[in-house]
């Protein structure tokens, strides 16, 4: 599987519900051995997680299911890393 590095960037207006939401989708992809790591941005703009899939197709699948990408919360942007 490639690492593909996924970069939110909140919008002025995010649901509260929807930060719980999205919190909750990386802890299951956590489970399914998807996310390798996630965390916010020290200054509250918003955050990243390092997704593991197939290709670039799987990662924009499994990232529009995501509810940061469903709500229109956040700018996502998606990456691959070939980190060394």
């Amino acid at each position: 599987m490639n690492r593909y590095l996924v970069i939110l960037l909140r919008k002025p207006h995010v649901e509260p519900a929807m930060v719980s939401a999205h919190r909750d989708f990386l802890a299951e992809l956590r489970v399914q051995g998807r996310n390798e790591m996630n965390g916010p941005f020290g200054d509250g703009s918003g955050g990243a997680y390092l997704l593991r899939a197939n290709d670039l197709d799987e990662a924009m699948a499994i990232v529009q299911r995501d509810p940061a990408s469903v709500s229109g919360g956040w700018e996502i942007t998606i990456h691959e890393w070939q980190a060394s």
